[in-house]
């Protein structure tokens, strides 16, 4: 009994790849992680119009010590201050910097800490859809976009590896742009982890060990972090992408701020994103505080 755990545990440590990433700053109260999700592009891979690598996925989660654990989603073209190179566009920072330029920059827009720093490739989406048997998707609208080669038809459907990636990656056909993606990328999180604490993954050493190939080898944190800790992570991220947990973005006042010399960027609430950002760091955000935020 105590053997499997073990090797499950070696197995995956030996499959995650280390990076250098925090800043090495004061701790704040609580535990925070901040995930990236990063897409290569290639010329067989699905192809969104974006060329090279950048953190199209940037995703906050506090844990404070006392109340609400939050996830709170910082669109990639969020105009904001990088250490160094001045106002830009988030995504910048990883694309001039890599993650330890990412992690100051969140730092310094959020006032928390970064603890942990996981960095997901989204094409090892496909794999991990696959790992747990697919996943239940849903979208209201009808899509068909051939830059991220997302067919769809309104409703819910089963969907295998290829088609979750599909799914994440579409971002010109939909309404609300990058946050209507960041919106499904969250989906897609949810219910990998659904089923990845089902009876059929959790029953099942074969499924178990392909996911822990697929989830591993997709992934890369900091030099501190290893699956211990990444388990450790997954516990609260239950309760936060439940029904009752505080999902969403920061204030936004613009979704089209046009600063000159960076073209279109998404614009915080100067008035309002440091309060915001409090309450997270507290544990007093709710679910009214991020609903109000999206314009």
């Amino acid at each position: 009994m105590v053997a499997w755990p073990f090797y499950l545990f070696t197995y995956g440590n030996s499959n995650l790849r280390h990076v250098s990433a925090l800043s090495g700053a004061a701790a704040t109260p609580g535990k925070t992680v901040l995930f990236a999700g990063t897409d290569q592009r290639s010329e067989d891979g699905i192809n969104d119009g974006v060329e090279g690598q950048r953190s199209d996925s940037i995703m906050l989660v506090h844990v404070p010590e006392s109340g609400n654990p939050s996830l709170i989603s910082l669109p990639r073209d969020t105009y904001v201050s990088i250490p160094g190179y001045g106002n830009a566009k988030l995504n910048t920072a990883y694309s001039v910097g890599g993650p330890e330029l990412l992690v100051a920059t969140v730092e310094g827009l959020s006032g928390l800490t970064v603890d942990h720093y996981v960095e997901v490739g989204m094409d090892g989406i496909s794999s991990l859809v696959d790992s747990v048997g697919g996943v239940e998707l849903c979208l209201d609208y009808d899509v068909n976009d051939p830059m991220s080669g997302l067919v769809w038809e309104a409703g819910c459907h089963d969907s295998d590896g290829v088609q979750a990636l599909a799914f994440t990656r579409m971002r010109y056909s939909d309404p609300l742009g990058d946050i209507g993606r960041t919106a499904r990328q969250r989906q897609v999180i949810g219910q990998v982890m659904d089923k990845a604490i089902s009876p059929a993954t959790l029953f099942n050493p074969f499924r178990q060990r392909e996911l822990v190939r697929s989830a591993t080898t997709v992934l890369t944190v900091d030099t501190e972090t290893d699956l211990l800790d990444l388990a450790r992570i997954a516990l609260p991220m239950r309760t936060i992408m439940g029904p009752n947990g505080i999902v969403g973005t920061p204030p936004i006042i613009d979704l089209n701020y046009q600063p000159g010399g960076v073209g279109s960027t998404v614009l915080l609430n100067p008035e309002t994103v440091d309060e915001f950002f409090r309450k997270v760091a507290d544990g007093s955000i709710t679910q009214a505080d991020v609903a109000a935020n999206l314009l």
